[in-house]
């Protein structure tokens, strides 16, 4: 009755560590986690730390479940050794099969470890964009504007573009038409860049003054002109929309044409320079 009584009791003996150190690991890893994102100033690293919080709790309920899993079934007397090497062989043949699925939890962690996305990035990865919602060493989750999501695995992840890493640049293209001086317009999209810098709900939003590129080119039916703001992380498209708006206004207030595309309808000449009449059809 012993013998039976006492695996039974080291097996729940067991368990009941395993759930010990799964919580332990899990509230060592929230602690560290609100110890570190106190102290970091920068909410960019902070988001950094709460990303590879969660990898380290998963791998270490996984390394947890994997050695109680090993303990029960030694105290059940079965030997862990042919399962091992049956273990080993069945790993090399899975291996094959499951290459992509290595290649993913691989390339994971290289991101994590080297920083290159982080939850709350807005990134273009794999021909997808959209706002990181979640990154584990198997997949990053993205929503997009739409509000459909992503599971992108990590080994499809080529290159990373990262929209909002640091800081960013609000890039505004302007179009006015032929007819407009280009000096007055662009003075017209200082004032107003140095408006929306002195605004008290926009200003922590800007961290530089406007920038005016100059004519960048000349369109079918406008001259475009060029600008940027360097902006807070994120915040590079509501800027712009604002500060198109008050743009509009301003440019309606100073009589600057903002063109439409339009046509001019040219009807050839004869070779001895006399042109034909255009002849309208009314309708």
């Amino acid at each position: 009755m012993d013998e039976m009584l006492r695996p039974s009791l080291n097996v729940l003996l067991i368990f009941a560590l395993a759930w010990i150190a799964l919580a332990v690991v899990n509230r060592g890893v929230r602690r560290f986690r609100a110890y570190m994102e106190a102290r970091l100033p920068d909410r960019e690293e902070a988001k950094r730390v709460g990303t590879l919080c969660r990898a380290f709790r998963y791998l270490g309920s996984v390394v947890i479940a994997v050695v109680a899993a090993m303990l029960v079934l030694n105290e059940l007397g079965i030997s862990i050794a042919p399962i091992l090497a049956t273990a080993g062989v069945a790993g090399i043949a899975i291996g094959f099969g499951a290459q992509s699925l290595v290649k993913d939890y691989f390339a994971g962690l290289f991101i994590l470890l080297e920083d290159q996305v982080r939850q709350g990035d807005v990134v273009q990865i794999a021909g997808i964009g959209g706002l990181v919602e979640e990154i584990t060493l198997r997949y990053v989750r993205l929503r997009d504007f739409d509000g459909h999501v992503h599971f992108v695995p990590n080994g499809e992840i080529k290159t990373v573009t990262n929209r909002t890493r640091d800081y960013a640049q609000s890039v505004i293209d302007v179009g006015v038409a032929y007819r407009e001086d280009v000096e007055e317009a662009l003075d017209v999209m200082r004032a107003v860049g140095a408006e929306m810098r002195a605004d008290p709900s926009w200003a922590p939003r800007i961290l530089d003054n406007l920038e005016i590129v100059g004519v960048e080119r000349w369109a079918d039916s406008a001259v475009v002109l060029r600008c940027r703001f360097r902006v807070v992380a994120i915040e590079q498209w509501s800027v712009r929309r604002e500060y198109l708006r008050r743009l509009k206004a301003a440019f309606d207030a100073r009589g600057i044409e903002i063109p439409y595309p339009h046509l001019t309808v040219y009807p050839g000449e004869a070779k001895d320079g006399r042109a034909p009449p255009m002849r309208v059809k009314a309708v």
